[in-house]
């Protein structure tokens, strides 16, 4: 089926008019095509297409990385120049750069964080009861009887008996 696609797709671009314009290739082989605005047979105007080969790749093989992130972004039309392999070398050797001092960076941190642990008093242990927004909170025990103020009123908790008290 492959070679039937093919020629199904060379017939096409004939007829069409389509013609592809090689772009430029990155690393990996990739390489990228663009097919400019024309008209086609019916007189519509059919706008520019940008268009990857992936080098000896099929498309279930596709992993992320495989395309470099300047080609990516002319292709999805976020750039309006490809990229040039120097401009994409020089961005990946600022990544690389990159990586290593964010590297450094966390070792430095979990040195610092043992020596300050070392350092540092342990916390406190603090036993919390209840939850500060409860009418009840720092108290041993809700009260089960009402209580009131002038203004307030506090209505007294309730419990479910034990299921032997409620047989009896």
């Amino acid at each position: 089926m492959g070679w039937s696609q093919d020629l199904f797709r060379a017939l096409w671009r004939a007829l069409s008019k389509e013609v592809k314009e090689l772009v430029g290739t990155d690393q990996f082989g990739n390489k990228y095509y663009q097919i400019p605005e024309y008209k086609n047979w019916r007189g519509q105007t059919i706008r520019e297409k940008r268009i990857v080969e992936a080098a000896s790749k099929r498309e279930i093989d596709y992993e992320i990385g495989d395309i470099p992130t300047e080609w990516e972004a002319w292709i999805k039309r976020t750039r309006k120049t490809p990229p040039t392999m120097e401009e994409i070398l020089k961005n990946e050797k600022y990544r690389e750069e990159i990586q290593i001092k964010s590297k450094d960076l966390h070792e430095k941190e979990k040195l610092l964080s043992k020596e300050s642990n070392e350092l540092l008093a342990p916390p406190a242990e603090m036993q919390i009861k209840g939850h500060a927004s409860a009418p009840y909170f720092g108290k041993e025990e809700p009260s089960v009887a009402p209580t009131s103020t002038g203004k307030t009123f506090q209505p007294g908790s309730w419990l479910p008996q034990d299921s032997k008290n409620h047989n009896q």
